[in-house]
């Protein structure tokens, strides 16, 4: 079901240089000198400190003592916090850095944008952000995705959970945008099979949310609609085969993709996931996948047909179908890519309790997502989307 155009003003904005193929983290070095950066912070998580993934960067960076004028903050959360963003920031002004390098997951890559903010501003609280401030002459920034899902290197955006409150915020401005993104296969070939469908499920629900989000955006349409398909062909083979470049550069492009299109904004299923994060600290991906299921079926029962073009995007052939059958075969294969991806369901299969709902109920309808959902929620329908999924 297509939005219908407005007299609304909207603004399409697809602005991001990148840099996509295998290899392509060998051009790190000339793009920075491209930049005017002479000293980059890598910004990433001590996960990722002993991998291969790193060990590429390192190589392209230049290891040795000669060549190394480059320093790496690895204090990111998984989910990434406030702090993470005023440590690295104090780490790049003492050690004289001028740009930065985001180099990991979303968190990673959220936290490295938002640093630049503090830079610009050391006085400045991440909780204290405007959009309404100039925030002009940000520092370089080139990201670097170690995961193929938030797709945060092309993102206006970063998640952050503030002190204060306990909850993600979202900083948005169009000045935080990279000013060039790698995206190399080879980079995210290591990444285990469960990770990989997990951040992999986080992308197709990105494409899924922002193709059905009632905001009239026909370009962001086309490129969900392509990222779906993609998606559904490359995941499998990528959780199958580390090692399948062609499917690893799919999914880099799917998540890419979704977070382009997803300047639509997203849905309720994002309004679920957010508190699983913050309250459950579970993974924003694997959340994502359990809760996806029960808002399509939520979704479908008050819009019949709302999925018959995920449905094609996947290979259905539900052009013919009723409207209630498209719905029903495309959430039925939703369903068993989890399923051949290796997420089982059920949220109490993932440590969250009962004693929790009334919070995570209270964090999602505070949430903006669910504002463009497209059929309203109400803190009720949460509640029973939440025990849908349980």
């Amino acid at each position: 079901m297509a939005p219908r155009m407005s007299n609304n003003l909207t603004t399409f904005s697809f602005p991001t240089p990148t840099l996509f193929g295998a290899g392509g983290l060998q051009k790190l070095k000339e793009k920075l000198a491209f930049l005017g950066v002479q000293k980059p912070l890598v910004v990433t998580d001590g996960g990722l400190v002993s991998t291969p993934a790193f060990k590429l960067l390192s190589a392209a960076l230049g290891e040795s003592d000669r060549d190394r004028a480059w320093v790496v903050f690895s204090g990111v959360h998984p989910n990434p916090v406030e702090g993470d963003v005023t440590e690295g920031a104090q780490v790049y002004q003492a050690s004289g850095c001028d740009g930065v390098i985001a180099f990991g997951g979303g968190s990673a890559l959220d936290v490295g944008k938002a640093i630049r903010l503090l830079i610009k501003r050391p006085s400045m609280k991440v909780s204290e952000f405007r959009y309404e401030d100039d925030w002009r002459g940000l520092a370089p920034c080139i990201c670097i995705p170690t995961t193929a899902g938030t797709g945060s290197e092309v993102g206006r955006s970063s998640v952050i959970t503030l002190a204060a409150t306990g909850r993600k915020a979202v900083m948005f401005h169009p000045e935080l945008l990279a000013d060039f993104v790698i995206l190399d296969p080879e980079v995210t070939a290591g990444l285990p099979a469960k990770l990989t469908a997990a951040t992999g499920i986080d992308a197709l629900t990105h494409c899924i949310e922002s193709y059905t989000c009632p905001t009239f955006h026909p370009m962001c349409d086309g490129i969900a609609l392509e990222g779906i398909r993609l998606v559904a062909e490359a995941l499998p083979k990528a959780c199958a085969n580390g090692n399948d470049l062609d499917a690893r550069g799919k999914m880099l492009a799917a998540a890419a993709m979704g977070a382009v299109a997803f300047q639509k904004d997203l849905g309720a299923t994002h309004s679920l996931a957010h508190p699983l994060s913050t309250i459950c600290g579970m993974h924003h991906g694997l959340a994502n996948a359990l809760c996806l299921p029960a808002v399509m079926e939520f979704n479908s029962q008050r819009i019949p047909g709302l999925y018959r073009r995920v449905g094609i995007a996947v290979g259905l052939d539900v052009v013919g179908a009723s409207n209630a059958d498209a719905d029903r075969q495309t959430i039925q294969f939703v369903r068993a890519l989890l399923a051949q991806v290796g997420i089982g369901m059920g949220l109490r299969n993932y440590g969250v309790k009962e004693e929790q709902l009334d919070a995570l109920v209270a964090q999602a309808i505070d949430d903006p997502c669910h504002k463009t959902n497209p059929v309203p929620v109400s803190a009720d329908d949460l509640r029973n989307l939440y025990l849908a999924s349980w």
